[in-house]
């Protein structure tokens, strides 16, 4: 699922904290009330607005011009949302399936297991093919993935040391 998606597409996913979750909702029904999303995700309003927002600028879901009366929805899935917003639902059902939380995912999680997918194991490489990402924020995305099962590292010995990283089975099943 992951793998067939662009990087930059990931990275774009991962760059807003509910966006993930908010998007798998919009693979559930085309059209969403704010009320209802704030009910469902359970965030907070600016939250959600911020995400609404970065999904407006990504085209992935369009303002209804139909909107006006209660029962019709303000947010619609747009052609391109409607391939994140099932990509997003399966990276959500496959968190739930693991028995993890939405905040298992940092901002360059999704984006790293898609490079260590495609055979990037060092984390230079890492690093390079995930050029915005600082080293700082790969290292404490991979350590997080780490924490959570998705990612093992292993330290090959020598001088000096370095560092392997490889999807477990969890994490193989999450990118599919």
């Amino acid at each position: 699922m992951l793998s067939t998606l662009p990087l930059d597409a990931l990275v774009a996913l991962g760059r807003n904290r509910w966006m993930a979750p908010v998007l798998a909702l919009f693979a559930e029904k085309p059209g969403w009330r704010f009320a209802e999303l704030l009910h469902r995700c359970g965030t907070g309003r600016e939250s959600l607005s911020r995400t609404l927002e970065a999904a407006l600028e990504a085209g992935w879901i369009a303002r209804n011009p139909g909107h006006g009366h209660p029962l019709r929805p303000e947010y619609i899935v747009t052609v391109s949302g409607g391939e994140m917003a099932s990509a997003a639902a399966q990276v959500m059902q496959a968190l739930a399936g693991a028995g993890l939380s939405p905040e298992a995912l940092t901002r360059w999680s999704l984006p790293a297991l898609h490079s260590l997918r495609s055979g990037q194991d060092r984390f230079n490489l890492l690093a390079r093919q995930l050029a915005p990402a600082t080293p700082r924020a790969l290292s404490m995305a991979l350590r997080n993935l780490a924490a959570n099962d998705l990612v093992a590292r292993e330290i090959e010995p020598g001088y000096p040391p370095s560092s392997r990283y490889r999807l477990t089975e969890l994490g193989l099943k999450l990118t599919g």
